[in-house]
């Protein structure tokens, strides 16, 4: 079976230098988990960090992550469903949110549960991603605060991830004004400014975030060392953190070109081949992952003598070239993943995973 490791000493590395650069610069920060699927191995193994909150898009994460760690502060970071509001109100103790009709359920279900609700309410700064539109701000924030069992407690912007506009100095301006409006008019302390992520974090370095934005969210610079802003690794962290195992089930030599009539395969591709390679040869090895897994763009290997040949549902197809390595059936192959490939490796329940230097 195909496994992948999770490297608790360099992901503790991690966390320490962002954690440094957090409290040096007076912000808090919020730990996003939502690459580790809610595994329960990875997340016991991270909340032995001190971490104060965990955000995550998944309330049965949110629910194994409280299992663990009931003290834990946790964070819903996307608009709830009306179907999940039970949930939400129980696992989490700070939602994100955009629509008022959503709000209002979540504080008649915090009355039922006998609790206060905390909420950040999400503006659109040009992502077009979740947010209330700002000309609607300042009314929408005067009706939420008529409700009994709610408790705004930040303001808060998504950028990026969408369309990928970058949260610069002037975006995130617009999002500190907003909040000393609402201070202002309603004469209420909001405590969040939740304008940062991985992809903010070099404007600490450049001295351009403004001292209004004091609440980031982080998961990928954390989980892969990645300066995102600038397309490349934070040179003091550690970018191999996650690694993928998947073992050789098959090694022969082969034609390089296939033959007889082409079509497409099972993603609707179709392919050309070089005519000079008719007749040529070539090291091929099968391996024990597929599309079903991880889509192979998102991978790496970390051998640069070979390549991926090609994928199907549940095998990839490795070009060894003249083997040079002396690979054969049973070796494995070592792959490093981006972000979504991880995403979508962790949640496979075909892949094994293991923990790395774990802590005893």
């Amino acid at each position: 079976m195909a496994f992948v490791t999770l490297d608790i000493k360099k992901l503790k590395s991690n966390f320490e230098y962002l954690n440094t650069l957090f409290l040096k610069n007076g912000i808090e920060w919020s730990v996003v988990s939502k690459v580790l699927s809610g595994n329960k191995v990875f997340l016991t193994e991270l909340l032995k960090f001190d971490i104060q909150q965990i955000c995550d898009s998944r309330v049965t994460n949110l629910k194994m992550v409280k299992s663990i760690n009931p003290e834990i502060e946790t964070i819903y970071i996307k608009p709830p469903a009306k179907r999940s509001i039970a949930s939400i109100v129980k696992y989490a103790d700070i939602s994100m949110n955009t629509e008022f009709e959503t709000i209002k359920l979540l504080s008649d279900e915090a009355k039922r549960q006998n609790k206060m609700h905390k909420i950040i309410i999400m503006i659109e700064l040009g992502e077009l991603r979740e947010g209330v539109m700002g000309d609607d701000f300042m009314a929408f924030y005067e009706r939420v605060f008529l409700l009994t069992n709610i408790q705004v407690v930040g303001i808060g912007a998504n950028l990026t991830c969408l369309y990928g506009v970058l949260p610069n100095h002037d975006k995130l301006i617009q999002l500190s004004l907003y909040e000393q409006l609402i201070e202002a008019k309603f004469d209420r302390q909001i405590k969040y400014v939740s304008g940062g992520s991985s992809v903010t974090i070099p404007l600490i370095f450049q001295n351009l975030l403004p001292r209004g934005i004091n609440h980031f969210r982080v998961g990928e610079t954390l989980f892969l060392g990645t300066d995102i802003y600038n397309n490349r690794p934070f040179k003091k962290m550690n970018s191999s953190i996650f690694q993928l195992y998947s073992e050789i089930i098959e090694l022969t030599k082969k034609p390089m070109v296939p033959d007889g009539e082409m079509g497409t395969n099972v993603e609707g591709e179709e392919f050309e081949f070089d005519p000079i390679n008719i007749g040529e040869t070539t090291n091929r090895a099968i391996i024990d992952i597929g599309l079903l897994d991880v889509e192979v763009n998102h991978l790496e290997l970390v051998d640069k003598n070979i390549k991926v040949a090609g994928a199907s549902s549940d095998m990839i197809v490795i070009d060894l070239n003249e083997n040079k390595k002396n690979y054969k059936v049973g070796d494995l192959i070592e792959f490093k993943l981006d972000y979504m490939g991880i995403l979508r490796i962790i949640n496979s329940k075909y892949i094994e995973k293991k923990i790395k230097n774990g802590f005893k």
